[in-house]
């Protein structure tokens, strides 16, 4: 398995675990009957769970294009160090950029977003 597909396995998992402490931070909140439920009102949460929430959806939003990209590399046999690398900066800046969101540092929230678009770019570069 090539470092890209390695790297994507990895982003898509931690994807698919981001979503655990926001909703243990919901139900702290608000309880296990409305977290799992349909509160009547609109419950308070903690600042850290929404700021992670929206993390989380951010991940999910730049997990497509950069599955896509590391997909056609892969099936197209473009994979070299370059594409290895943007893969692993992808990844680790999506790691830095939960935990920097989630603890609301925001010039840090946007380097690591940028990071991790760099990293995209560092992959598409082999299309140009």
């Amino acid at each position: 398995m090539t470092p890209e597909l390695v790297y994507l396995v990895s982003a898509s998992v931690l994807s698919l675990v981001m979503w655990v402490p926001y909703i243990l931070g919901r139900i702290s909140a608000w309880g296990l009957i409305d977290a799992v439920g349909y509160p009547q009102r609109e419950l308070p949460q903690p600042a850290w769970a929404i700021r992670m929430r929206k993390a989380h959806n951010n991940l999910t939003e730049n997990l497509v294009p950069f599955a896509a990209l590391v997909l056609v590399v892969h099936v197209a046999g473009l994979s070299n160090e370059m594409t290895a690398m943007g893969a692993m900066i992808f990844f680790w800046a999506r790691v830095a950029h939960a935990i920097v969101y989630t603890m609301g540092i925001p010039v840090a929230r946007t380097l690591t977003f940028a990071a991790g678009l760099v990293g995209c770019l560092m992959i598409a570069s082999v299309f140009l």
